[in-house]
């Protein structure tokens, strides 16, 4: 739905500034790419309109000089969202995405742009006097959780607008933009039968509508996105071959005493909402207080045989210098550890990896037959109290800010078009870098989607309707082998003390 609300900024901004002479309009994003989408899209029209191109003296669209200038005195130009934009002067101010720009922002930056009115000289004359204007603000987002300050602005918003007061909220939903044949609805409908179709994502972008963890939930949205911190998430090496070489963004090689955990939740059977298999790179840094996790990137695969689901693995472990592998070994998860401790032959890369064996368990290990095998798997065997003691340190993690992971696509979105050469990609590869981000929504969707329904210490977590939890299993069992390495971590650095303190009292 963005095209089509940035499309309809696009005009109104080219009517007001057209029909009121001198209007000033100043558009201002959370990204600021974002808010100059507006300009694009009126120097498109305008290449289809002579009437309009006939009212324009200047349009530019540069990265820091984007702007609209009229032969009647009004002009529309791009602000950043933060303390530099003060001093700026609009009649009009318009906030897209406003739910990424810092209610404060707003409130002591923004809104002071609105100080004088447009002075038509029509005015001077008495009998006009009575017609005078009001500045006006705009505000434009997606729909967004309802534990954010964007949705009570909402509801003030549309409690003075019943109240018949100078205010107006409005939803575009999907179904205008297929009425309208801005989007086709067979592409609607096979987005929505994918299996791995999100309905909270859905009615947040494409319906309109705030969403609200149950009350049952055992994440809070809250505690879990005040942890989207890291700006870009870490590709694969060849994703970056695709970008100039002089770009900022570059693979980043292991730090010293880090550790990396490729962690996979495995279903062999796709088709079903229900199943699919996620793999996720976790990085462990340590720091004085053992491992910060950075969730760094997650992909998921629709079923697949056992010895493809297996190549992809290692293609992923050597892609990312892995470590240690976490596998889900119950169920489907065995077939994928049996292949794993065989030689696996990978035809696209040209390549054959050599068997891997478990470290952490006796019987797993013994159905590897190759007695040189490097044991780098853990096995995961869920059970009640694992399965607890996972989602405790879990939610644990997420409010002592241990666990971080990129920041979400809209702000991705605009960060990757500061990234030099980005904008030339050709679309399918540009999708490939957003997914980066877009996993890790789901991953937030599926777990405040995640009921406790034990009724006694024990911590039991059950999806509610048609949601899955895939990607939480993943990260919740590499979590949980984290704080192992991590207390191996912790001894190991007491042990250090304690032997540096006998030797130096003994000298």
């Amino acid at each position: 739905m963005t095209k089509l609300k940035t499309f309809l900024t696009a005009i109104f901004c080219v009517v007001r500034c057209i029909l009121f002479p001198g209007t000033k309009i100043v558009v201002a994003s959370g990204i600021k790419s974002q808010a100059r989408e507006v300009i694009e899209k009126i120097d498109d029209m305008r290449k289809d309109s002579p009437n309009m191109a006939r009212e324009i003296s200047d349009l530019k669209t540069g990265a820091n000089d984007s702007k609209v200038e009229f032969h009647n005195g009004s002009w529309i130009k791009i602000v950043a969202s933060n303390d530099n934009a003060r001093g700026k002067r609009a009649n009009l101010l318009i906030v897209d995405e406003f739910r990424l720009v810092d209610l404060d922002v707003i409130s002591r930056v923004l809104r002071k742009f609105l100080s004088t009115p447009r002075q038509p000289k029509y005015l001077n004359k008495p009998e006009y006097s009575h017609l005078k204007e009001r500045n006006k603000e705009l505000y434009l987002s997606s729909a967004w959780y309802k534990h954010h300050w964007s949705w009570d602005r909402t509801k003030a918003y549309v409690s003075n607008m019943i109240r018949d007061k100078a205010y107006f909220v409005c939803g575009l939903p999907y179904q205008m933009a297929v009425k309208e044949g801005l989007l086709d609805i067979e592409q609607v409908r096979d987005e929505m039968s994918e299996g791995d179709f999100n309905e909270i994502s859905w009615s947040i972008e494409m319906e309109c509508l705030f969403y609200g963890e149950s009350e049952k939930a055992y994440f809070k949205f809250e505690e879990i996105d005040q942890n989207r911190t890291l700006p870009f998430p870490l590709y694969p090496p060849h994703f970056y071959k695709k970008l100039p070489k002089q770009n900022t963004l570059k693979y980043e090689t292991k730090k010293d005493g880090e550790i990396r955990l490729l962690t996979a939740d495995i279903s062999i059977m796709g088709g079903s909402k229900n199943d699919a298999s996620v793999f996720t790179i976790i990085r462990l840094i340590p720091n004085k207080n053992g491992y910060q996790r950075q969730l760094v990137y997650m992909e998921s695969m629709e079923g697949g045989h056992s010895s493809t689901q297996g190549i992809r693995i290692r293609q992923l472990d050597t892609d990312f210098e892995c470590d240690y592998i976490v596998l889900d070994t119950n169920g489907a998860g065995v077939s994928i550890y049996d292949a794993l401790v065989t030689p696996l032959i990978d035809i696209e890369r040209g390549l054959t990896y050599d068997p891997l064996t478990c470290l952490n368990d006796e019987r797993m290990a013994a159905r590897c037959s190759y007695s040189d095998a490097q044991a780098r798997i853990y096995s995961i065997k869920g059970n009640i109290d694992l399965n607890s003691e996972a989602a405790m340190s879990l939610k644990d993690g997420f409010r002592k800010g241990k666990i971080v992971m990129p920041v979400n696509e809209q702000e991705g979105r605009g960060l990757l078009q500061g990234v030099t050469g980005f904008s030339k990609l050709q679309v399918e590869d540009k999708v490939e870098f957003e997914k980066g981000y877009v996993q890790f929504s789901l991953f937030i969707n599926e777990m405040i989607n995640l009921e406790n329904i034990s009724k006694d210490a024990k911590i039991k977590l059950q999806e509610s309707g048609n949601s899955r939890k895939d990607r939480y299993s993943s990260v919740a069992y590499g979590n949980y082998i984290a704080n192992q390495l991590e207390r191996e971590l912790l001894a190991d650095s007491s042990s250090s003390d304690e032997d540096y303190n006998f030797f130096y009292s003994s000298f």
